[in-house]
């Protein structure tokens, strides 16, 4: 049998890929417009200088839009990088920006390697950036067996923990071995701290590999898909953030903690029309962007320059292709699309809600089942929070949570009709009606992430202080619902206010955790960790963003009251729930019914637990600035404990079991801005 794929090479998979019994590579790469491709072949001692230039012929080495060819490793035995050379119409008005002297960063590499002399200004300008391009790497090893890295996916007893791999451990006092500081490995050595807060499931800001002189920290800006950050590896070989990043993952597993990845499928690193040909512009501008209808301009939907066009199949393969490899090869449990609502464009930039292409077959790859899917329903130019988002199944960042629950405990008016509807798992947004069938714990309950105050800046500021960017303080949210407690920052903030601040943080983190869907928050809220106030702080990777670990030790108290809080919901069973409370919530006001008016700050329910084998909750929630009385509506209220009072101190705020205190009367007085949270006595 003749083997055309031997002599030829074959269109799939797209990438290069490691033939065994041929011992040869097979290179593929889509681009619908190009005229001319060349491959080219690196050697480990010069970068700059291909070892070998293989220029594909369209009559043998092309199917389709697709061009590929297959080299026997005897005959490339010093190539080790590999890039490609791309020609085609340089025509700006009909959106074609082929330049064939650019060297071209493969979308499909496993691995980036970046020469010494990296430039994005070469990028950005005309002409050859020979020896300061990204390259991708041609071999991939093998590595151990992952039969038995297997993970059931939390349920009930899901918590969400945002946090940045290099931030998280980065400073010397977060007591990691000091090559391991800002790594994968690095988070492997926290895994103790997570076990005892209690979270599990990490969310990892996005880890793919980035443009290193973008100056994005947070990572919002990749360069490639199929790649981990190389600065997240704790050495410099090409495979070590691809094998720490699998370490890591195996060592969470064994802890029973999930992996999410925020992933960015929206856009780019590359940016506007001004900005860097690393790969996707130079190999197939018009495949991979959404473009303005005059087509010399890109349409910005993901506010940051260009907008991946989705609509597209070969985007769409390229974005399902991606998720595969890091489920089977990584072994993640989840994703969290950063901007999602880009997946619902058509190619002329209008929203297609009804069954946009990408989100149908990621529904419909069976082996994209069972991962964990999470959609922040929103970009700049369109909010589909709930049933407006396509992706029925999916779990949603419940934007709308955290604006209510910030705005009830800053003390604004007119919330407490909103803060039930947050409590009792958003069913205005995620209505379980016989039309859509959504349940409680689709969405996702936060007060914080990695954009905006985090905790402790949230009680502490009434504005931004984001000079430090270098925007003249104009970035970042100016509406962020927060309150100083009184004091703008830290310096000389009477002890009165530092009092108030943490009462704050821990009525947020009760309620928090105990409103039905899934909660999330971000990394060292639970210590009350600062940015000095700054609300977008994503290009500072210094300590500002780093967490401060010494933190833990000074706030110990609401550390344990975090601990608590999750250890509370777990215990209980009938807070998180898969349906709605209905019938087992009874809502109550200080006196009778709920208070609904505008000027009210008050709310008390009675959750009942019988349905679930679990002990009742009474909760009491005082949002105002004076003492209030409220009453315990129950016929029995002997029989209730008090287990949280917020305005009180450690350890009286969160009793430990067998040490919570028997309320006398059914009559209880909370302080100002305070929660009273009771059990019923089994």
């Amino acid at each position: 049998m003749h083997n055309w794929f031997a002599l030829e090479g074959s269109p799939s998979p797209l990438g290069v890929t490691w033939v065994e019994d041929e011992a040869a590579y097979n290179f593929a790469l889509y681009s619908k417009h190009a005229t001319a491709v060349t491959l080219l072949l690196y050697a480990e001692i010069d970068l700059a200088t291909p070892t070998y230039e293989h220029r594909l012929n369209p009559l043998i080495n092309k199917s389709g839009r697709i061009w590929h060819c297959r080299l026997r490793k005897n005959s490339i035995p010093d190539a080790r990088y590999y890039a490609y050379q791309v020609a085609g119409p340089k025509e700006p008005e009909e959106g074609h920006r082929f330049d064939s002297r650019k060297i071209l960063l493969d979308p499909y590499a496993r691995c980036v390697c970046f020469p010494t002399r990296f430039s994005r200004t070469a990028a950005s300008t005309p002409g050859s950036n020979a020896g300061r391009a990204p390259l991708g790497l041609i071999a991939c090893e093998p590595h151990s067996s992952w039969a038995a890295d297997q993970i059931r996916l939390h349920g009930s007893d899901l918590v969400i923990y945002e946090l940045h791999v290099r931030g998280f451990t980065r400073r010397a006092n977060s007591g990691v071995a000091t090559a391991h500081r800002g790594t994968f490995l690095g988070l492997i050595e926290k895994i103790p701290y997570l076990k005892e807060l209690g979270i599990t499931a990490v969310e990892l800001l996005p880890v793919m590999q980035q443009d290193p002189e973008e100056g994005s920290y947070w990572g919002y800006m990749p360069l490639n898909f199929f790649s981990p950050h190389h600065e997240y590896a704790s050495a410099g070989k090409p495979f070590d953030a691809l094998n720490e990043f699998r370490t890591m993952v195996r060592a969470l597993h064994e802890a029973g903690i999930e992996v999410l990845l925020d992933v960015v499928y929206n856009h780019t690193a590359e940016g506007n029309e001004s900005g860097s040909t690393y790969s996707y512009r130079g190999i197939d501008n018009t495949t991979y962007y959404l473009l303005e209808s005059e087509r010399r301009r890109y349409r910005n939907d993901s506010g940051t320059g260009n907008t991946l066009n989705c609509a597209n199949p070969y985007v769409r393969k390229m974005i399902l292709d991606s998720m595969r490899f890091w489920r089977d090869e990584m072994h993640v449990d989840g994703f969290r699309f950063d901007l999602a609502s880009v997946f619902t464009r058509n190619e002329d930039g209008s929203i297609n809600l009804s069954d946009p292409p990408v989100i149908a077959e990621i529904g419909a790859a069976p082996e994209l089942e069972n991962l964990r899917l999470i959609a922040e329903a929103w970009d700049p130019a369109t909010y589909q929070l709930g049933r407006s988002f396509p992706g029925i199944s999916w779990l949603q960042w419940n934007g709308q949570f955290r604006d209510d629950v910030r705005a009830f405990v800053r003390g604004d008016v007119d919330m407490v009709p909103k803060l039930m509807s947050r409590i009792y798992g958003s069913c205005d947004l995620f209505p379980d009606d016989i039309a859509n069938s959504y349940r409680p714990y689709q969405s996702v309950n936060f007060v914080t992430c990695h954009d905006g105050f985090c905790l402790y800046d949230l009680v502490s500021y009434n504005r931004k202080h984001n000079e430090a960017n270098g925007h003249d303080n104009n970035d970042g949210a100016d509406d962020s619902r927060s309150w100083n407690c009184g004091w703008e920052g830290d310096e000389a903030a009477p002890e009165s206010v530092l009092a108030l601040r943490k009462q704050q943080v821990k009525n947020f983190c009760t309620l928090l955790f105990l409103s039905n869907g899934t909660p999330m928050f971000c990394a060292g809220d639970e210590f009350m960790n600062t940015q000095r106030g700054n609300n977008n702080p994503y290009n500072q990777d210094n300590d500002l963003t780093w967490l401060d670990w010494d933190l833990l030790d000074q706030n110990s108290d609401t550390f344990r009251f975090f601990r608590n809080m999750i250890a509370f919901r777990k215990n209980h069973p009938s807070i998180s729930r898969s349906r709605f409370w209905r019938d087992d919530i009874r809502w109550h006001g200080t006196i009778g019914d709920p208070d609904l008016t505008r000027a009210s700050h008050c709310l008390a329910f009675l959750l009942e637990g019988a349905a679930l084998n679990d002990a009742d909750i009474y909760v009491m929630i005082n949002g105002s600035s004076e003492p209030v009385e409220f009453v315990v509506q129950d016929i029995r209220p002997e029989e209730w404990l008090r287990v949280i009072d917020t305005s009180l101190t450690a350890p009286e705020d969160f009793c430990d079991p067998g040490s919570e205190a028997r309320i006398d009367s059914s009559t209880c007085r909370l302080n100002p801005r305070s929660i009273v949270v009771l059990l019923r006595q089994s």
